[in-house]
Formats: structure tokens, C-alpha cells, sequence
């Protein structure tokens, strides 16, 4: 009888934390006891271990077992420690030698006949352990989500006892392997979209730029229909910010395919969501919808039926693209650099400045309904475009289609190299120092933003929102600087805030 130490990971928040289980086998009374703040799941291991070890024709200590899970003070949770404490208790009882465990890491749940099952969340760990430079053994149904995780030795088994033999000297374990990539499916394809000159315009820019974007118009003008359309157009993911979108995706409990792992998250969360819902929560903290659309698109429809408290959420995140959900038992940072594109009708019964003249709403019923929402978050929206009702004749079968994503796409990704290249990030992140160097404007253009300022009533905040906007446009026309006609369309994207 004696002591063993086996490597393991907590998952907290996004991060994979190292965890030590240490395990000893001593005299007494037959018992198992589990310690270092283990969750419900984690205590029962003691009898999902047991009758694993004895289905596999293994030797369970008779004596007293310790389970210490280290560092004491971090909460563990879920089913993944079965492996590392069944291994720990074998390699304490003498059945495993203790040098095979030093440079590898386990997770896994253990059925009682011995199979080891998935526990999901498992590229954080991945991600963790080729940092760390040891191998990284899970069960085999984890394999194809950890083998995303660069530069990593990920071992697969499908039973303790596979396990067992392969730390004994036997037969190596498999190396996990990739899930092919689907290529993105029935992506909406922007010839859709029929007329709607301005915010089709509009919505390249946003795309170019990372710019939120803000549509404004009747039922039925399109306003949802543009927003699907944004993904098809926006530049592919790199791997870097790819591993980043699939590691929160792997940790939420909706479920993670690997073989999706390169396309942008769209997330379409109904308006009757609360503010938990969009930031992310739980007494273990899970991320919300803005951190599943983290390096996506996060779409926001009917924007004054959602809740004041849910909106005020997204306020933070526009600006720091985190977000850190504090608990009273823990707390935990997400990222949430996300591009908002919402819609809204103008009125509540959403006819209002429509030629038809059907609105009947009383000025002040339009002015509480657009005073839903806030003006901090209205500023800090960069673009704000009114989709007008098209006439029947251009939503006719036989009207021509509107130029295709594949078409606009490649002017997209041309205006955002030359971003990545002057400055390493998109317009619309620029800091306020990137922009006094990309942004400078001549004399002339300078009194004409200062005049803009004081007709619309801007803000500093909006002032810099401008400039980005105005720097993109100049980069979708490949020009080294912003124009007078960058500017006047960039401040005709800020000015319809007024009619809003």
C-alpha cells in the first residue's frame, strides 16, 4: 500500500486548471473517502471507481482509500475525474507503475463494466496540456474534439482496462484523430435580398470593419433576411481565433460538433431572453449568448421588446470584449468579442414613416417605444440604416437578384487585409491613439465632422465611431486616406440615429 499522484483538469470558465489527484491506500476498515471540494458527481465516483476496477478483473484495496483532489480550494465538478482516481488507486495498490503516470494527463467517466465515456468541454484541457507538454489520455468519443488543439498528443481508449495495459508496457494507445471539416452548409446567400441599395451597402461595410450595425424599418422589409446574410460575407476565421470560438462552444451545454469547429458562430436568441441568458451564469458559471457569438455574429430582432436589464448587459462587452460573471462561489471571465446586428420596428405597430400612411400611433406611445432603449447603447452601435418597404414590383419572381456573397465577399476580405495589415486588427477596434494615426483628416474634413458634431449632438464616443466607419469605407475604395465622400457617407450612416 502506498501513495500515487495523478494528473487531471478542472474545467473553470473557459480555462482547463491543473488539478493533482492524490490517492492513498492504507490499513482499516474498508472505506473510500473523496476530499478538495468535490461537487455530487464528483463524490460518487467512489462507487463508479469500485465496480469499474472489479468488472475489470482488477484488484480493489481492501484497506482505507484517500482521495485528495489538489488544489483544495477549487470547486471540481462533472464526471471527469473517474479516470485519474481509478488509475491513482491501482498505481498506489502497486498495479501501475508510478513513472508511467508522470508525464500524462487523464480525463474521463468510467462506466461500471469498466468503458470509459465522454465528458464533453474537453478542447480547453487539449489546448492546456500542449502547453504543458504531456500526453493527454480521454476516452475515445472526446478524441475528435481534442484533436483540434495544435501540437498536442491526445491518446484515446475505450476501457480502464485498455488503459491498464498500456501503462503496464503493453500495446500504445491510439492518437486521437480529426472529425473532417463540413464545408459551411446552405449559408444564405446575399442575391436574396432584392433593392435595398443602402443597406445591402451597409451591410458590407459592417463586415469589412466588424462594425454593429443597427436596421430600422417596417414588418416584412427585410431586416431579418439581411442580418442571415451577414456570415456568408464576413472573412474566414483564422485558427487561432477558430480554437478561441470552439472552446466556448465546447463548454456550453448546447452541444459542440467538431467538424464545425472553422465557421462563425450566428446566434439568434428570442427577445424574451434575460439578461442571465445573454451573459452567461450558473452556480458554474456557463457563457452566455454574447460568448457563443464570440467571433460571430450575434443578431438581436424586435430590440425594444427585449427586456432594459438584458439590453444594458451587451454595454460592457461592446467596448471590452469580455465579459466577467461574478458568483458568490466563484467568478469567471468570458470573451465576448462579438458583432451585434439588431432590428427594430419604428413604432409598435411598426408602420410609422411608411408611405402608406397605415400608422395610427400617438407621438408619445412612438417616443416611450423607441426610449427602450438606451442611448449609451444606441451610441455605441456604429452604423444605423433605414430599410424602407420595397415596392411589389422589385419583390417580383422575375426581378434580377442582388449581387451574390461570393461576389461581395472578396471585396470584404481585401478591405480587411489591408486593416490587418496597417494596424493588426479591424476599424473597428482601433484604440484611440490608432486612430489619431489612421485617421488624421484634412482641414477641410475636419471642420466638416466638427459641424456634424454639433447638428446631430454627438458624442466623443460617436465622434471615434465615425472616423472607424470612415476609415473602412476608404479601405473598401482602396484609398490610403479618408475622403470628403468616406466621411459624408460614415456620418450618413451616424445621422439616421436621430430618425430612430
Amino acid at each position: 500500500m502506498g501513495l500515487a499522484r495523478v494528473m487531471s483538469r478542472a474545467r473553470v470558465g473557459v480555462r482547463a486548471c491543473p488539478v493533482i489527484v492524490e490517492v492513498h491506500c492504507g490499513g482499516g476498515l474498508p472505506a473510500m473517502s473523496i476530499v478538495g471540494l468535490p461537487e455530487a458527481a464528483v463524490r460518487e465516483a467512489r462507487e463508479r471507481v469500485r465496480a469499474a476496477i472489479i468488472n475489470a478483473q482488477l484488484e480493489f484495496p481492501a484497506g482505507r482509500v484517500t482521495v485528495n483532489l489538489a488544489p483544495a480550494d477549487l470547486r471540481k465538478d462533472g464526471g471527469g475525474f473517474d479516470l485519474p482516481i481509478a488509475l491513482g488507486i491501482l498505481a498506489a495498490s502497486g498495479q501501475i507503475p508510478q513513472q508511467a503516470l508522470a508525464h500524462c494527463e487523464f480525463i474521463g467517466e468510467l462506466g461500471l463494466s469498466g468503458e470509459l465515456r465522454p465528458t464533453g468541454a474537453v478542447l480547453p484541457a487539449a489546448l492546456a496540456v500542449a502547453d504543458s507538454g504531456r500526453t493527454l489520455v480521454l476516452a475515445a468519443d472526446d478524441g475528435a474534439e481534442a484533436a483540434l488543439a495544435p501540437n498536442a498528443d491526445i491518446r484515446c481508449a475505450r476501457t480502464l482496462l485498455q488503459v491498464f495495459a498500456a501503462l503496464r508496457g503493453g500495446e500504445a494507445l491510439p492518437e486521437a484523430e480529426k472529425s473532417p471539416t463540413i464545408p459551411a452548409a446552405s449559408i444564405p446567400d446575399l442575391a436574396d435580398v432584392r433593392g435595398q441599395v443602402q443597406a445591402r451597402r451597409a451591410l458590407e461595410v459592417a463586415a469589412a470593419g466588424q462594425h454593429h450595425l443597427l436596421l430600422t424599418g417596417s414588418p416584412g422589409c427585410g431586416k431579418t433576411l439581411l442580418a442571415s446574410r451577414l456570415p456568408g460575407i464576413l472573412p474566414p476565421m483564422d485558427e487561432h481565433d477558430a480554437l478561441e470560438s470552439a472552446a466556448i462552444q465546447s463548454i456550453s451545454s448546447a452541444g459542440f460538433n467538431p467538424a464545425l469547429w472553422q465557421q462563425r458562430p450566428f446566434r439568434s436568441p428570442h427577445h424574451t431572453a434575460s439578461a442571465v441568458a445573454l451573459s452567461g451564469g450558473g452556480s458554474t458559471p456557463r457563457p452566455g449568448e454574447i460568448s457563443l457569438a464570440h467571433h460571430g455574429v450575434l443578431f438581436l430582432d424586435e430590440l425594444p421588446e427585449w427586456s432594459r436589464s438584458a439590453l444594458e448587459v451587451l454595454r460592457q462587452p461592446l467596448e471590452s470584449g469580455s465579459i466577467t460573471v461574478s458568483r458568490a462561489a466563484r467568478q469567471c471571465e468570458f470573451p465576448a468579442r462579438f458583432q451585434l446586428i439588431a432590428a427594430m420596428n419604428p413604432c409598435p405597430c411598426g408602420w410609422a414613416g411608411d408611405d402608406s400612411g397605415r400608422c395610427r400611433c400617438a407621438p408619445e406611445s412612438i417616443a416611450r417605444y423607441r426610449a427602450r432603449i438606451s442611448g449609451p447603447l444606441l451610441d455605441r452601435i456604429d452604423l444605423h440604416v433605414n430599410v424602407p418597404r420595397l415596392p411589389p414590383a422589385t419583390l417580383a419572381a422575375a426581378a434580377p437578384p442582388g449581387e451574390s456573397s461570393a461576389a461581395v465577399r472578396p471585396r470584404v476580405m481585401a478591405a480587411r487585409q489591408r486593416q490587418l495589415m496597417r494596424a493588426g486588427k479591424p476599424n473597428a477596434l482601433l484604440s484611440q491613439q490608432e486612430l489619431l494615426r489612421d485617421c488624421a483628416l484634412p482641414a477641410a474634413e475636419q471642420r466638416m465632422l466638427e459641424m456634424a458634431a454639433e447638428k446631430l449632438q454627438l458624442s466623443a464616443r460617436a465622434l471615434h465611431r465615425i472616423l472607424r466607419v470612415a476609415r473602412t469605407i476608404a479601405d473598401l475604395g482602396d484609398c490610403a486616406s479618408i475622403e470628403r465622400a468616406h466621411l459624408a457617407e460614415a456620418i450618413g450612416y451616424r445621422g439616421s440615429i436621430a430618425h430612430v
